[in-house]
């Protein structure tokens, strides 16, 4: 008398561990990140007074860190552990964490081309309560430093933006010695220098206009950034379309390995499809899938790129 032997579909190798070799690497480094992150909020003493995180009146970039690593961080677990396990749930829970935040990606892209003033107003906002907090946090200060340095900029939209800081501003009563003047970042830079002159911004707004721009950079960086970003459109729209693919990419490999487990589990009371039906269902659902993920990005970044080149074709001018 022989038995009923079921003979399961083989889950696929190449996808099961490429899966995870990509994932761990994403752990790793979201781990990494927050490892960093955590470090310097050490190093600021944050950790001994966690109330001290909402007191700074600008952005701590050590958030950025602790954001970034974190999700990278969870992303990798799911699917390095839901491959090597086969495990459906985590590799479900993987594929549907990165398509939200592909659709937030793209919305908030949608997003900022719809209410493009609004996104600069902001902009402007953020800069100026960061400039505000200035002196408050030392990476706060090494990142405003950085983007004046790298764009060539100063303030949000000129030097004057740095009257909202308490040690630069120009009123009678401020005791500081950088009263009426800029941070260094905002000097035009010398060659010829080895060592920065931290102090080259001193008095510098007391000078006449016309004077300042032979020793500081007088253009805002809000109006640099937008420069750089329509010098570096391709570059920018190809890392986008870059990173939006490697997603869907992920989703798919995911999803095959899902349906690939799912294919392959024993026959319960209800006996399911057969394996080969149940395959030809889900390339088809990654088709439809990949159809409605790529269609609506590609759209729009065609309308993006069509409503920065009237833009920057006719300025709107500045209020």
């Amino acid at each position: 008398m022989s038995g009923n032997h079921y003979k399961g579909h083989e889950v696929s190798c190449c996808i099961k561990y490429f899966i995870f070799g990509f994932n761990i690497l994403f752990w790793l480094l979201g781990m990494a990140l927050v490892a960093i992150g955590l470090w310097a909020w050490s190093e600021k003493g944050v950790l001994s007074n966690i109330s001290s995180i909402t007191d700074l009146g600008g952005l701590d970039p050590v958030w950025l860190f602790m954001v970034v690593g974190g999700v990278m961080f969870i992303l990798g677990f799911a699917g390095c552990i839901g491959a090597l396990r086969e495990n459906t749930f985590l590799l479900k829970f993987f594929s549907v964490f990165l398509g939200i935040i592909f659709f937030l990606e793209l919305t908030t892209g949608i997003l900022a081309f719809v209410f493009k003033d609004w996104i600069k107003d902001q902009l402007n906002l953020f800069i100026n309560n960061n400039i505000r907090a200035y002196r408050d946090d030392i990476d706060l200060q090494n990142l405003i430093d950085f983007t004046q340095e790298y764009w060539d900029c100063c303030g949000a939209f000129g030097a004057d933006d740095w009257n909202l800081n308490i040690y630069f501003n120009c009123t009678d009563g401020n005791p500081s010695r950088e009263k009426c003047g800029v941070p260094f970042s905002c000097c035009t830079k010398d060659p010829a220098e080895d060592v920065i002159n931290t102090q080259c911004g001193y008095d510098i707004r007391a000078k006449p206009d016309s004077e300042q721009k032979d020793y500081i950079n007088v253009k805002g960086c809000v109006p640099q950034f937008e420069k750089w970003l329509q010098d570096n459109l391709t570059l920018v729209a190809g890392i986008f379309i870059g990173v939006a693919l490697l997603q869907i990419f992920g989703i798919c490999l995911a999803q095959n390995l899902v349906s690939d487990i799912e294919a392959g589990a024993p026959p319960s009371v209800h006996s399911p499809p057969p394996a080969s039906q149940q395959q030809e269902g889900g390339v088809l659902l990654q088709m439809i899938y990949v159809h409605m993920l790529l269609v609506p990005p590609l759209f729009y970044l065609k309308q993006a790129a069509s409503t920065l080149t009237e833009n920057f074709t006719e300025p709107a001018p500045w209020h």
